[in-house]
């Protein structure tokens, strides 16, 4: 089985299946579990915990990195991940599929069928003539210099652009700082990775205004002549930016190369009965 998503690990999880990849592909860190699903068998807890924005708050459960976590060692441990992360690019020849790091050959398999979820260094598996546009999900990590203390957990906007905007403790500060720094999500185009509008300075400016639009403020900085309060206006910086193609529909190029599309509750479902086979593990965890 060919990828590294908390999907494909599921798949594997729940099929005891090999998994091969060349970039371990980890759920985006602010990507949450239903608070509902029961994971003791994976001898998880998957606490409770409320996550507030502006006017409200929602309930959500483990990150589910911490999921992914959990299946990839599991499987590693029963030699289920055989070229873990040494791989960096796969190609298909017909008849194998040859593993390599970046100096040679590290590895040569032959199957009788292939489940494939994506990979992004596996070269003539599929037909690479992709169906439709594209989109590619977009991650700008911004350093709040100024204003960057407040209990905001997420805003949520209405555009493709900046669409969601994620608040976390800032990693740049030893410790649980309450200074939070964030991470816009948006959705665009490959023409618009390249347009200005939409550039990681023009994703900064856009998070300010969405914090103030609706009604967040600065640090406090004393009273006008009118008696009003003041506050600074919010200071930014852009750390980086991260760009990841969102699933691409492809074809398979032969019978015995399945492009697998699961749903995702039904793999959540077969944890439960598909840990069996690996409880001796499991509960010493």
């Amino acid at each position: 089985m060919i990828g590294s998503s908390l999907e494909a690990l599921m798949f594997a999880f729940n099929n005891q299946l090999p998994v091969f990849f060349s970039e371990a592909e980890r759920p985006f860190r602010f990507d949450f579990l239903d608070p509902s699903l029961d994971l003791s068998d994976l001898n998880l807890k998957n606490t409770e915990r409320t996550l507030k924005t502006i006017g409200g708050e929602i309930k959500v459960g483990l990150p589910k990195e911490i999921l992914w976590e959990r299946l990839m060692f599991v499987l590693s441990y029963f030699g289920k991940a055989p070229v873990s992360n040494l791989c960096k690019s796969m190609r298909y020849t017909g008849d194998t599929i040859v593993f390599s790091d970046e100096y040679s050959k590290i590895a040569e398999i032959n199957f009788n069928h292939c489940y494939y979820f994506g990979d992004k260094n596996c070269h003539k598996l599929l037909n690479e003539k992709p169906i439709g546009a594209q989109p590619y999900i977009c991650y700008d990590w911004i350093a709040f210099n100024r204003g960057g203390k407040h209990d905001v957990d997420f805003i949520e906007t209405e555009d493709d652009f900046v669409g969601t905007i994620w608040f976390y403790s800032s990693d740049r500060i030893d410790g649980n700082s309450p200074v939070r720094d964030a991470c816009a999500v948006s959705r665009l185009t490959k023409e618009q990775l390249l347009d200005f509008d939409y550039s990681e300075t023009m994703a900064r400016f856009h998070v300010v205004h969405e914090m103030e639009s609706r009604g967040m403020k600065g640090k406090f900085n004393g009273y006008g002549p009118n008696g009003k309060p003041k506050h600074y206006k919010f200071r930014t910086t852009h750390i980086g930016r991260g760009i990841r193609k969102e699933n691409e529909k492809a074809q398979s190029a032969q019978d015995h190369i399945e492009i697998t599309n699961c749903n995702e509750q039904d793999l959540y479902r077969d944890l439960s009965p598909a840990s069996v086979a690996y409880h001796r593990f499991l509960r010493a965890l």
